[in-house]
Parts: structure tokens; sequence; C-alpha cells
């Protein structure tokens, strides 16, 4: 009987691990879909429209905590944001998130070296104070000096 028992807790343990991989793995492939769609967009509307879509808390780019923003690759800053429109044209160089992340930074180089990827860092989730460790993809967007970028909170 004891052995039945641990066999059935050590399975349930299996499962909702396994169940949180995919959760975890969906909102990642979420994430990167969302960033393609507003790369698709900044191509063929052009930066301003998709700028705009992409500050606009009620737009087409938020799906629940997934959003987009996007940065230049010139400077260290945002060009769109839609839940901290204070950061937009604001030098971030010094910003780091507190465990030693220089988040800008590594979108833009990201962008610029591989033309796209993942990062991780620690990010307050929309409406909230507390950091909440949060994976990021970042795609550059072809003949523009700007990328666009979506992450998850992994916690």
């Amino acid at each position: 009987m004891i052995t039945k028992v641990k066999f059935l807790s050590v399975f349930m343990a299996m499962i909702l691990l396994l169940g949180a991989g995919v959760l975890i793995a969906d909102e990642a492939a979420k994430a990167k879909a969302l960033v393609e769609q507003g790369v698709i967009m900044a191509v063929t509307k052009g930066e301003g429209p998709t700028l705009k879509a992409i500050q606009n808390i009620n737009g087409p780019f938020i799906d629940g905590d997934l959003y987009l923003f996007a940065g230049p690759l010139d400077r260290v800053t945002m060009i769109a944001h839609p839940y901290k429109p204070q950061i937009v044209n604001t030098d971030l160089s010094t910003f780091n998130d507190g465990h030693g992340n220089y988040l800008f930074f590594d979108f833009a180089k990201i962008a610029i070296e591989d033309g796209a990827g993942w990062t991780e860092y620690w990010w307050p989730k929309p409406g909230k104070e507390e950091l909440s460790h949060k994976r990021t993809y970042v795609m550059k967007v072809p003949g523009k000096d700007m990328y666009i970028g979506c992450g998850y909170y992994s916690d």
C-alpha cells in the first residue's frame, strides 16, 4: 500500500512538472509569435504605425502578460513600451535589473549580432512593483534600425 501511495505521489509530481514545462513552452512560443507579428507589421506597414500599435495598451500586441516593446539599435532606450511609457526615449544605458543584467544593452546586442534570440532578466509584471523572472525574445526588424521584443514571466 505504501509503495502505491509513493508511486502515485511521484507520478502526480511528474505530471505537474510536465504540465508546467508545457505551459512555459507555450508561453515562449506565444511570445515569439507575437514578436514575429510585430516585425511583419513594421516591414509591411512601417515603423510609425507599428510603434503606435505597440504603445496602445488596448492594441493588437497585448495578450495577457505578453506585450511587445521596441527599441533602436543605435541608442540604449525604448521607442515603444505599453506599460512603461516613462522609459520611452530615456537614456537607459546605466539601467540594470538589480541582478546585474543590463537588459537594454542585451536586447540591441542580440538583434545586431544574431538577428534574433532569447535573454533573461528581472522585470515587474504589468501593474506590479516586485520583480519577476522574465525570458524575452528579441528580433531585429529587417531594413530598420530597430528591434521588437516580447517576454514571458517564468515564475
